[in-house]
């Protein structure tokens, strides 16, 4: 039986208007997914206000998303989200198991045939995406992890060491708008933009990667007085298209395999597919955003 442990989340976002909002929709990516890697035991999403309509729904790619709407005038919004989640050890993965990247490339590509079941699904996140484009730069700044004939998981990891080298953690360098290209140039950035930058030169190179949005463990295992850099606030990562060893998630922020100290909320090609709490909303004026999450382990 594989390790697993226990964590109690809360992740409490605040919206203060600036003045009342006469109409919201907002559509909620804060309940985790089910996989082989975790379960969620329980899951509650409060709200202050009350909406006046809300509905649990299923995204394209399989993410439970929490729909709402407002149709009562109000000037704040608490959403706060209570999870129980157990988290279990991923299957370890020999990097010299996984396929050589021309051969996944290929079998991705597009060629006149029905790919087989696993490289349909995944073909969707091969492609450029809102946040995420294939440009040539990418492809030039990952050349040296591909060399011919190198299995994918190793040159996937390899490019995650290399982007944690050479791409400084700034919190405030970036906003939520901020493309891959334009923290590729500016060398700096968050996780998000770890995982856009890392996603783009996978998909440059003809692989499939998909952007995993969740939380970290607070204090992590052994570690008494220090944090995963991203911890206290959602987090973002990659899994990477690794046949025939399936997808294989990597954490170019912290540069290492993401395992038992990451909770997964929701997949998709980019944040904009799973940003935690998304809405329209007619008046308010200029707003203040507070979030606060908490992971601690049972």
């Amino acid at each position: 039986m594989s390790e697993s442990r226990r964590y109690r989340v809360r992740h409490e976002t605040v919206y203060s208007y600036g003045g009342n909002v006469a109409h919201s929709h907002q559509l909620l990516h804060l309940t985790p997914r089910d996989s082989p890697d975790q379960t969620c035991r329980s899951h509650a999403i409060t709200l202050s206000p009350a909406p006046s309509e809300r509905r649990d729904d299923v995204d394209p790619f399989g993410n439970v998303v929490t729909r709402l709407e407002y149709d009562r005038p109000h000037d704040r919004l608490e959403v706060v989200a209570a999870i129980d989640i157990e988290v279990r050890a991923p299957p370890a993965a020999d990097p010299a198991g996984s396929q050589a990247w021309e051969a996944v490339r290929a079998e991705l590509a597009y060629a006149g045939r029905v790919p087989q079941p696993d490289h349909l699904r995944a073909c969707r996140f091969r492609m450029e995406s809102a946040y995420v484009r294939v440009k040539q730069i990418f492809t030039d700044y990952a050349e040296d992890c591909f060399p011919p004939g190198r299995p994918v998981l190793a040159a996937a990891e390899d490019l995650m060491h290399k982007i944690h080298r050479d791409f400084a953690y700034a919190p405030g360098a970036t906003t939520i708008k901020t493309s891959a290209a334009e923290a590729f140039d500016a060398r700096r950035g968050v996780c998000q933009d770890f995982a856009h930058i890392m996603i783009a030169c996978l998909r440059s190179r003809g692989m499939a990667a998909r952007y995993v949005s969740g939380y970290l463990r607070t204090l992590p295992a052994g570690i008494s007085d220090a944090s995963l850099v991203g911890a206290d606030a959602s987090h973002a990562w990659v899994a990477v298209f690794c046949p025939p060893l399936g997808w294989v998630a990597l954490d170019p922020t912290n540069d290492v395999r993401a395992g038992l100290d990451h909770i997964t909320l929701a997949w998709g090609r980019d944040f904009g597919d799973v940003s935690p709490l998304r809405g329209v909303l007619v008046g308010g004026g200029r707003h203040r955003l507070s979030v606060r999450v908490s992971v601690q382990a049972e």
